[in-house]
């Protein structure tokens, strides 16, 4: 028994096999980032984009990447514009980035992070028109529900703009995927629930979980040094990532539970390192508690 809807099964379901994803740096930069703005305090100085390497053009970065990761090679590909914001451009420079993506043999999918304060008309036009061609996936950063969180995480904008960006979108087609983060600070079990209560509102395709971890390049490292906040141990995440399968709608495709850090840069959680420790412990205590994605669908929190 699968015990919640994962991104693997979709894939293999739809395209007949795993998919490799293949991770772009398209030189973007961030609206957070301007001004003398640091960005999102949670955010490493590559932008979450620690497994890019930028090269003159996006064909050799996939070629690169294809290389780096032959081991798991299926021959199929999801071309992912990873770090900072990438919609951040003019539509015309966005056009050409995206197709040279696509054009790259093989490539099944074109999925693209990005704030939902960073689109216009032209870019909503251009993603139609990718649509008809290609899967298209993109990646918004929620992180919380609680505005009180994101504005002292400084993330920039409001839920008014998030709402709006997810309508515009799905008035589209386009599969959207929201990035949340369990363990911001002095965040409780009941924030992590609105926020789950929140996607399921919306209602995205997919959903990334992951906890917050604290890199030494990031702005919350010095919060971390001064002991400002509490982190997640272990067992709490495993027991905010149950509270979340359970009461997650059952459509929903979950694509990860965990993070990716810097290892060089990874102050905590060094159990974050080990991702296969973190799916297994979910794994088991599903299948202890006899439990699954959207149990507990639209139950308040006990």
């Amino acid at each position: 028994m699968q015990r919640y809807n994962r991104l693997s099964d979709y894939l293999k379901k739809n395209f007949g096999k795993k998919l490799l994803k293949l991770s772009i740096d398209g030189g973007f930069s961030c609206p957070n980032r301007k001004n003398g703005n640091k960005g999102c305090k949670f955010c490493s100085q590559k932008g979450s984009g620690e497994f890019t390497n930028k090269l003159s053009s996006i064909t050799e970065q996939m070629n690169l990447q294809k290389n780096f990761l032959k081991q798991k090679d299926t021959g199929a590909y999801i071309a992912y514009f990873q770090n900072y914001t990438n919609t951040y451009m003019p539509a015309s420079k966005l056009k050409q980035m995206y197709y040279e993506a696509i054009k790259f043999e093989n490539v099944k999918v074109l999925s693209i992070a990005t704030r939902a304060d960073c689109f216009n008309d032209e870019i909503y036009n251009l993603l139609e028109e990718l649509s008809k061609k290609i899967e298209v996936w993109i990646e918004l950063g929620l992180q919380s529900s609680n505005e009180k969180t994101r504005d002292n995480m400084n993330i920039g904008y409001d839920l008014k703009t998030f709402k709006l960006c997810v309508k515009k979108l799905k008035k589209l087609n386009i599969k959207l995927i929201f990035h949340i983060i369990f363990g911001l600070p002095n965040e409780t079990i009941i924030d992590f629930k609105n926020t789950i209560d929140y996607v399921n509102e919306l209602k995205p395709w997919g959903l990334k979980i992951h906890n917050l971890y604290i890199q030494n390049d990031c702005e919350l490292y010095k919060d971390y040094l001064e002991k400002k906040f509490k982190l997640l141990d272990f067992n709490s995440y495993i027991d905010a990532l149950i509270m979340a399968i359970e009461n997650l709608d059952k459509d929903i495709v979950i694509h990860r539970i965990t993070g990716d850090g810097d290892r060089n840069k990874l102050i905590y959680p060094t159990w974050s390192k080990n991702k296969i420790k973190v799916i297994g412990q979910v794994g088991k205590i599903l299948k202890e508690k006899n439990s699954f994605q959207g149990k507990n669908f639209k139950n308040k929190i006990k």
